[in-house]
């Protein structure tokens, strides 16, 4: 048997494996699939939840290709479960010829059912909604996450404009003084 002198591992005769040489490792994809900036502006953020989404085959491909918009989706209630309607997933062209994608299909979140009555309890309270802030992958999975949020009046819209051009301006000067 032969010994590596940096690790002191034995070989066994016999073994070809390449010390030192490791596989290539694949470029990650990035996880996030989609955004929904505008319920950050629009919204107050209250409490996030991540759920799980029922997909067809065609719209996996299409998410993995990264064909989805979250801008005018929302989620609503029906009989005790969550619905993400709104969302826009493009079809591929290559996808199965069979079936007819419809793009802004109602689509099922899945989550735990105290979640669900978490969510239920608070959306029947004035002024709280249901958005999507974002979908991604995890582990293979599509999952969402929503949020809890109560909407901004038009001042505090304006608030946080001006709070992100000082943040700019700010940045700015600190760049010039070096």
């Amino acid at each position: 048997m032969a010994t590596n002198s940096k690790t002191g591992d034995t070989a066994k005769p016999g073994n070809t494996a390449k010390s030192g040489a490791a596989k290539p490792a694949k470029p990650a994809k990035p996880a996030t699939i989609a955004l929904n900036r505008k319920a950050r502006f629009d919204y107050v953020i209250e409490q996030e939840f991540e759920a799980g989404v029922a997909l067809q085959g065609w719209e996996v491909k299409s998410l993995r290709d990264g064909r989805a918009q979250l801008k005018e989706s929302y989620v609503i209630i029906m009989r005790g479960e969550l619905f993400l309607i709104g969302a826009h997933f493009s079809p591929l062209r290559s996808a199965s010829s069979h079936i007819d994608a419809d793009p802004t299909r109602r689509r099922k979140l899945l989550l735990h059912k105290k979640e669900i009555g978490k969510l239920i309890g608070a959306r029947e309270q004035a002024g709280y909604t249901i958005v999507p802030l974002s979908l991604y992958w995890k582990r293979g999975r599509v999952k969402a996450k929503i949020a809890l949020a109560r909407g901004k009046k038009q001042y505090d819209k304006r608030h946080a404009i001006k709070q992100r051009e000082w943040q700019r301006d700010r940045e700015r000067l600190f760049k010039l003084r070096r």
